[in-house]
């Protein structure tokens, strides 16, 4: 008859106390400790206090300034807050639309010195120091209409409008860089950007019309 196996024998406990589980509990609690003492705060008035070099951010709100539009934006935001709702949240800067929330539609596509980005994917804490223009910045010191926006309500470059500012401003990024683009080169670029209502054909023509000779 086989006799059961033996159990191990069970180590003697440190008489000092010192375990692995207290030790990660101590790594824990110091980390807490030192993200609190180092994350800035921010005053009764909202207005963010001055921090030292060398400390943590966050998770309190911190000062962050955009230049927007053209203009200076200063706000207390979280570290988290992504620029898409810094702008509609923070802002009520509303063109830029929330929809899939992981860059894959298009539609709160900014330009940030210049360039098309996805502002579901930069912090606005990120952005500092850059210029962004959304699509409310779009429209002529008259309050008309720009270009752009305008080829898109001639060639009937939209039907719900829900992805139409994403879309605009995309063209506008691409107008500025290719101004000579033949229709193959507009199509391509502007892949970034999804139309459930399917206006592809009137958004590309509004580009055409948008870019020099493009008509």
């Amino acid at each position: 008859m086989k006799s059961l196996p033996q159990e191990p024998d069970r180590p003697e406990p440190d008489p000092s106390g010192f375990t692995r589980r207290s030790f990660l509990k101590g790594v824990g609690a110091g980390a807490l400790a030192a993200g609190a003492l180092g994350a800035p705060r921010v005053s009764a008035k909202g207005a963010p206090q001055e921090r030292k070099a060398g400390a943590l951010l966050g998770p309190d709100p911190v000062p962050v300034l955009l230049e927007l539009n053209g203009k200076k934006v200063a706000l207390p935001l979280e570290p988290r807050v992504t620029l898409i709702d810094a702008l509609r949240n923070h802002l009520d800067l509303t063109g830029a639309k929330k929809v899939c929330d992981r860059a894959t539609c298009g539609a709160c596509t900014v330009l940030i010195d210049g360039k098309a980005a996805y502002a579901c994917t930069v912090l606005a804490i990120e952005a500092q120091g850059r210029k962004i223009e959304t699509v409310e910045g779009l429209a002529e010191a008259n309050g008309g209409l720009a270009k752009m926006q305008r080829c898109f309500v001639e060639n009937d470059a939209q039907q719900c409008g829900f992805c139409t500012p994403g879309f605009v401003m995309a063209c506008e990024s691409f107008r500025r860089a290719h101004p000579q683009a033949a229709r193959a080169e507009v199509v391509e670029g502007l892949g970034g950007n999804l139309c459930r209502c399917g206006t592809y054909h009137g958004v590309t023509q509004a580009v055409l019309d948008a870019i020099a000779g493009g008509k």
